[in-house]
């Protein structure tokens, strides 16, 4: 069975389903789905802080497409692969409409300052 059959055959799963997997994983092979905080948790505001200060992949969306949407899709369609369709939904689908994932800070700042001259109103996180 490959690893695409497995994925195909997860998707399938109701979410009791999902839980008895997520159990019989953790029980034979003695791992946790938890995410680790705990150490984040114990240190308060000093952690957060440093936190924010170590990222280094950053996402941009759009907030709100403002009043020139024409300009806002044609930057998208600059700033990527998108055909003229896609990035006009992306816009539309604002606010929350990722335009990157996982871009350095430089790349963050300039997809920013691209839809902001051309009239969106962007987030960067």
């Amino acid at each position: 069975m490959s690893v695409d059959e497995i994925i195909e055959k997860i998707d399938a799963l109701n979410v009791l389903e999902l839980v008895e997997l997520k159990d019989k994983l953790q029980e034979k092979y003695g791992v946790s789905a938890a995410a680790p905080m705990v150490m984040a948790a114990g240190a308060g505001p000093a952690a957060a802080a440093a936190e924010e200060e170590e990222q280094d992949s950053f996402t941009v969306a759009i907030e709100s497409e403002g009043s020139a949407k024409i300009q806002v899709i044609k930057a998208v369609r600059e700033l990527t692969s998108l055909g003229l369709k896609e990035a006009k939904e992306l816009v539309e689908s604002a606010p929350g409409a990722v335009v990157a994932e996982e871009v350095s800070k430089e790349d963050a700042d300039r997809i920013q300052k691209a839809l902001e001259e051309a009239g969106a109103t962007v987030k960067v996180s």
